[in-house]
């Protein structure tokens, strides 16, 4: 199985020559790097050539970086039943720059892209419909991405007073805590309430 890789792996690269930033292969994976401006003919080759024939899409997610200039990875995970092979192709991106969108030549990454615009905020040029997906209707923010509190920023309940689901903003119902996590078996420096009475 290893050498098989190394032979498409190696085949992809001289047929994609200058479209390959980098490859390798991890955990029984083909993995490219490449440039937006590249993805659109290297789907096209990968889903078309007959020694490779990646013609499933099976997922597009980002992932987020904050700390990095271009903060998003763009990951494109495909399938090539006459191969029985997996690819995992990987670009980067910011939150202005748009990714070319591969719904013309995977129609199924439609929500994919969707997914990761509405999680991430990655912004998809020439889709057909991207709009949030997940969440819901005037939601703010991005809720995968690194920056974007746990907590959210509204909360949703149904009022029985209303009789309808109303959004008020996020409120902490307890204070602030601070833990320490020691072991309960060596004790904490400081009296805990109640504590006053097992010593009496």
């Amino acid at each position: 199985m290893e050498e098989a890789l190394n032979d498409l792996k190696t085949y992809i690269c001289d047929a994609l020559d200058g479209k390959i930033d980098a490859s390798s292969i991890d955990f029984g994976e083909i993995n490219l790097s490449l440039s937006a401006g590249n993805l659109i003919s290297v789907l096209r080759f990968l889903r078309d050539d007959m020694q490779t024939q990646f013609v499933s899409i099976i997922d597009i997610c980002g992932v987020d970086y904050p700390g990095r200039k271009k903060r998003f990875d763009v990951v494109y995970h495909l399938l090539s039943p006459r191969q029985n092979m997996r690819l995992r192709l990987k670009l980067t991106t910011d939150e202005n720059t748009p990714v070319p969108s591969a719904t013309d030549i995977y129609p199924g990454a439609n929500w994919f892209e969707r997914e990761a615009y509405d999680m991430y905020g990655i912004l998809f040029s020439g889709h057909p419909d991207l709009r949030r997906l997940l969440t819901d209707y005037g939601f703010e923010g991005h809720p995968l991405r690194k920056d974007f509190p746990l907590t959210g920023y509204v909360e949703v309940r149904y009022d029985d007073e209303l009789k309808r689901v109303v959004y008020e903003p996020v409120e902490l119902r307890q204070e602030f805590r601070d833990f320490d996590f020691l072991s309960p078996w060596e004790g904490t420096d400081y009296v805990l309430p109640g504590d006053e009475k097992g010593s009496a």
